[in-house]
């Protein structure tokens, strides 16, 4: 059996299962084909009967700013005059 086969076979394996499972016993799908499950427009909590008790979390420390960063002068000279260079490559013309 070649690899393919057989991840194939492994695959349809594990998958049929899992479907089997999915679905409750005995159960018929809506018509419409998704889930029939209504949520709450708003959910309200109260907590009035319970003690709700709380510290207010901060880093120990001062707040450390960065250096401000350097001014460097440029790397790059620009030359105004390049004429030798230039008389140099038409003599080898």
């Amino acid at each position: 059996m070649t690899r393919k086969a057989l991840g194939f076979v492994l695959g349809v394996a594990l998958l049929v299962p899992s479907m089997a499972m999915a679905q409750k016993a005995g159960a018929k799908p809506a018509a419409g084909g998704g889930d029939s499950v209504t949520y709450k427009q708003k959910t309200v909590y109260d907590f009035d009967d319970d003690v709700v008790e709380g510290d207010l979390v901060r880093p120990d420390g001062e707040f450390v700013d960065s250096r401000r960063s350097a001014k460097h002068s440029s790397l790059i000279k620009i030359r105004e005059n390049f004429i030798p260079e230039m008389v140099k490559s038409a003599e080898d013309i």
